[in-house]
């Protein structure tokens, strides 16, 4: 098993479960922009950024049965909650390289939030090159259809500052 894989099941696992690929996709997104050591390329896609390598590894993982993948029908919309199954319980006993104990908070923190709320934080975390009023820009015409108020921009817009202040990894794990 690679270490990328293991990484992602021990943050389903300090989550506990995640519901929705869109909010596993930001919560990897959002650790790796923290500097922790997550290695999937990610592109700006539909709903913001997105990582094809993450969707395969994650099958990958449901396929060896180390994840459980369930379904549900919630508002029209088909709905996946992600969990580790007991083989990959039993997996990370066998994983030496522990998760760093911030990750496993910032992780638990990030799955409390919305996955909307997780949609803008990562798109401003994904044009973190440019300067507020250029990111601003970009989400009112990249992401014209959910509507951003002036308030939810300037909510994510701290919460963004408060992950990179409370995130500084003390030392680079690969």
């Amino acid at each position: 098993m690679l270490k990328d894989h293991a990484r992602i099941l021990s943050a389903i696992n300090a989550a506990g479960h995640i519901a929705g690929r869109k909010k596993l996709q930001k919560m990897i997104f959002i650790s790796k922009k923290l500097q922790y050591p997550f290695h999937e390329k990610f592109e700006f896609h539909f709903y913001g950024p997105y990582s094809e390598e993450l969707t395969l590894k994650i099958e990958e993982l449901r396929n060896l049965g180390l994840i459980e993948e369930l379904k549900d029908k919630e508002n029209g919309y088909l709905q996946y909650d992600y969990s580790l199954t007991d083989a990959g319980h039993e997996f990370l006993t066998l994983y030496k390289d522990s998760l760093d104990e911030r990750l496993a908070l910032c992780l638990k923190e990030l799955n409390g939030k919305p996955a909307r709320f997780l949609e803008l934080v990562s798109t401003v975390l994904f044009f973190d090159h440019l300067t507020k009023p250029e990111v601003i820009q970009k989400i009112q015409e990249l992401k014209a259809k959910q509507n951003y108020t002036a308030e939810e921009m300037e909510e994510a817009f701290i919460y963004v500052s408060q992950l990179m202040e409370n995130n500084k990894p003390l030392s680079m794990n690969s």
